[in-house]
Formats: C-alpha cells, sequence, structure tokens
C-alpha cells in the first residue's frame, strides 16, 4: 500500500520552491505525452536555458544554482513527465523510448517558442539531455548550443552493483524513511537540506503510469559525431558509478567535452548542495 500523500508532497514542493528567485513563473505546455510543468526566471531576453532534474528530484530541484543561471539566461525548469512533480502525464500515451523522451522535449521546447537552447541535467535527466542533443544532432541541427551533464547516468557507465542493493528496499517499497536511508547512505551522511529532503521523502510512492525509460546508452558513433560543446561534471564521492569510468569514457567519445571532478560531493548532493566549484564552472561554461 503505498504512502503517498499529495498534500504533503505539494507543500513540500512549494517550501523548496520558496528558494527560488521570487520573480519567477510557473507554465504548463501542452505536449502529445500530457502537460509538462515548467519554472521561468530571468530576463526574457536572455538565451534560453533549459534544466531537466534526475528522477524523482522535480525541477524545484535547481534552486540552489537557478539565481546565478538567471542572471545571463532565461531559465525553465522542467518536471519530466510521468515522474515527481507537476507535469500532468496523458493517461493514453507515455514515453517508452528515447525516441519518445526526445520528442516531448521537442514538444516541450516547441510550447516554449525556443527554437534554440543551451541544455542541461543532472543525474537521470542529463541521460535525457544527451539523448535529446544526439537526436537534435541529426534532426534540428543548432537547436542545442551547448550541453553540460551533471553526473549523468546510464550514459557513459551502468550502475554500482552497491548502489542497485541499496536502492533495492525504496524502489520495491516506496516510503519517506527508506528514501532518507538510502540519501544517508550514497551522501556519505552529509547534511542536506531539509526542505529538499522533506520533498524527497515525500516523492515516494509518486503514482506514475509508466515506468521511466532506461536504456539504451548512446551509441560509440553517435558520441563521436556530437558537435557540440559539453561540459560533464562527476561527482568525486559518487557512490552510483565508477567517476573514473563515466571521465575516461566521455573524454575517448565526445569531441567538444570538458570535464571535470567535483571534489567532496555525492551523486544526490548534487546540485542543490551548490559547491563553489559547480557554480563556477556552469557560469564559465554557459558564458562563453
Amino acid at each position: 500500500m503505498s504512502t503517498y500523500d499529495d498534500d504533503a508532497f505539494q507543500a513540500a514542493y512549494d517550501k523548496v520552491m520558496a528558494k527560488w528567485p521570487a520573480e519567477r513563473e510557473a507554465v504548463r505546455v501542452p505536449t502529445p505525452f500530457g502537460a509538462t510543468h515548467v519554472t521561468v526566471c530571468g530576463p526574457a531576453g536572455a538565451p534560453p536555458l533549459v534544466l531537466l532534474p534526475g528522477g524523482g528530484a522535480t525541477s524545484a530541484s535547481w534552486y540552489a544554482q537557478a539565481a546565478d543561471l538567471a542572471r545571463s539566461h532565461r531559465v525553465h525548469a522542467v518536471d519530466l513527465i510521468g515522474d515527481a512533480g507537476r507535469s500532468v502525464p496523458a493517461a493514453d500515451r507515455h514515453p517508452r523510448t528515447v525516441a519518445d523522451l526526445a520528442a516531448w522535449l521537442d514538444a516541450v521546447l516547441d510550447g516554449l517558442d525556443i527554437e534554440e537552447t543551451d541544455l542541461g541535467g543532472h543525474s537521470y535527466g542529463a541521460f535525457v539531455a544527451l539523448h535529446h542533443a544526439l537526436h537534435a544532432r541529426v534532426r534540428e541541427p543548432g537547436r542545442v548550443r551547448s550541453l553540460f551533464l551533471l553526473d549523468p547516468t546510464l550514459c557513459f557507465a551502468g550502475y554500482r552493483p552497491a548502489y542497485l542493493l541499496h536502492a533495492l528496499p525504496m524502489l520495491l517499497r516506496p516510503a519517506p524513511h527508506r528514501v532518507r536511508a538510502f540519501l544517508k547512505w550514497e551522501t556519505g551522511g552529509v547534511p542536506l537540506d531539509p526542505d529538499w529532503l522533506r520533498l524527497q521523502e515525500a516523492a515516494a510512492g509518486f503514482p506514475s503510469v509508466a515506468k521511466p525509460v532506461t536504456g539504451p546508452r548512446p551509441a560509440d558513433e553517435a558520441l563521436r559525431g556530437l558537435d557540440v560543446p559539453v561540459l560533464l561534471l562527476v561527482a568525486a564521492n559518487s557512490r552510483t558509478h565508477d567517476t573514473y569510468k563515466v571521465t575516461a569514457r566521455a573524454s575517448e567519445l565526445l569531441p567538444h567535452a570538458e570535464t571535470v571532478v567535483v571534489p567532496d560531493v555525492s551523486h544526490h548532493a548534487l546540485p542543490q548542495s551548490a559547491p563553489a566549484e559547480l557554480g563556477r564552472r556552469l557560469t564559465e561554461f554557459l558564458r562563453r
């Protein structure tokens, strides 16, 4: 039996969103896969930047970076369709393949009147962002100007077995205390923002109409053909995958990639922990 409480989730979501810049707006974008919730802030005439969160994390998780990024960009933080958040998936159609994810994000960009954008994602959001950039390279060259990936999952390396083992209780029987225990293990007990942690706990058991698309990994040939600048920021203390396998494969395959191992931070502490290294690297990369 699910322990999910929508009122508690919405209240926790609002509390984290209160950490965003006050000058923001929420928009709902219709797509063939359902209505997508997007938080927008930053100067109206600035270059667009689209942000995708990790699985189950919601777009609110960008709160620590939003103000800095919105100084130079029009920020659009998206709730993934079918995942925790305020997007509302269609009852009769949901993404089943990476091509569907790319089509969904294309529809979001079309609905926001974005012809070309910088694109970034964390964890599963980085997986979606990378696949969309590869799709755009073939279908709509120039739509993705640059790409940043924060500790991307299932892009350059698989999960560590220990990570999956620790995540299993939370996945099989979602509950707030299991989410807390898992995050405590992955982050090494580093203190996390209590409001963000409460939102993660409240998202346990969030109703979903379909399983997330988790494969396949991008093909080597496709990665070698990606001709946009890529910034890869990998958490030094990540227990999700082998940090150095990720950076080595990305450096080998991506022709225009800068790879950085961010010290003293784990996978799930990005991006809300906002280490100085992360903010500085993102700002420098996007302002080039």
